[in-house]
């Protein structure tokens, strides 16, 4: 699939460069603005954390763009408009362009150092690649930006829960009341806005008749990878739980114990 989006996109590309130059080289330049920026970020935090990993820093990073993505792709579908359930398809507006474009360099970067670094499976370099072609598929059609977004917004909200979750196995919290909240929001979240709100998306989007086929067959794409990622996260979700299951039937065997002997029983 991600292929074919190529192949289609090629061509587009071309030909927006060679009949809109002046606002092709608009675009380019403020990806590249966008790629600068996050780049600097990512120096910035490794020269100020030089007793942590690389890893560290990027995530950092991952942790502002999705906390600032979450905020301006809300702002864009809830206020700004337009709705994307019912209009999806529609014309870019100036502001869509602008979050993409910095959206857009974050992937190229984030891509890149997860190639460098080799640290993300195919599953997450499926879904980088795809997220980068879809927003430039919206930003050279200059139309379909609204459902784009959307899917910027569904797929970021859990970013930071994501990362957060990363931040407190590093540092020796994870196993607290606090990893076990995050972990839990992390999972309602991408079930019910990823899969859920995204499937009502997507189904908006294939039976309107305006966005383009290609537009449709990526979407298709995204929320495939969604499962995927949703099939991995439920399957930990079983483990977890079941183990934390475990422990709660051991301490309280342990508590009637106690409760009936006076003493634990020691080997």
């Amino acid at each position: 699939v991600t292929q074919c989006c190529f192949l289609t996109l090629h061509p587009l590309f071309f030909w927006f460069w060679s009949f809109h130059p002046r606002m092709a080289l608009a675009l380019c330049l403020q990806v590249l603005c966008s790629l600068c920026g996050w780049l600097s970020l990512y120096i910035s935090f490794c020269r100020l954390n030089k007793h942590r990993s690389y890893e560290w820093s990027c995530r950092l990073v991952t942790f502002t763009h999705g906390v600032l993505s979450i905020g301006l792709s809300a702002y864009i579908g809830f206020i700004d408009g337009p709705w994307p359930f019912t209009h999806p398809g529609s014309p870019n507006t100036p502001l869509q362009v602008q979050v993409l474009c910095l959206t857009l360099g974050y992937f190229i970067f984030d891509l890149g150092w997860c190639i460098y670094f080799r640290s993300e499976g195919a599953l997450m370099l499926a879904h980088h690649t795809l997220s980068i072609l879809g927003i430039i598929m919206a930003l050279v059609l200059g139309e379909s930006g609204t459902e784009v977004n959307a899917v910027l917004f569904g797929s970021e909200i859990t970013n930071p829960l994501l990362q957060m979750r990363w931040f407190l196995r590093e540092t020796g919290h994870y196993h607290s009341f606090t990893g076990d909240v995050v972990d839990f929001l992390f999972v309602a979240l991408f079930t019910g806005v990823r899969i859920g709100v995204g499937a009502r998306l997507l189904f908006c989007e294939m039976i309107s008749p305006t966005p383009k086929w290609f537009v449709k067959v990526g979407g298709v794409a995204m929320y495939a990878v969604s499962w995927c990622f949703m099939f991995n996260i439920w399957r930990f979700a079983w483990k977890k739980s079941i183990k934390k299951y475990h422990a709660w039937r051991s301490r309280r065997s342990e508590e009637r114990q106690l409760k009936h002997n006076g003493h634990l029983k020691t080997h």
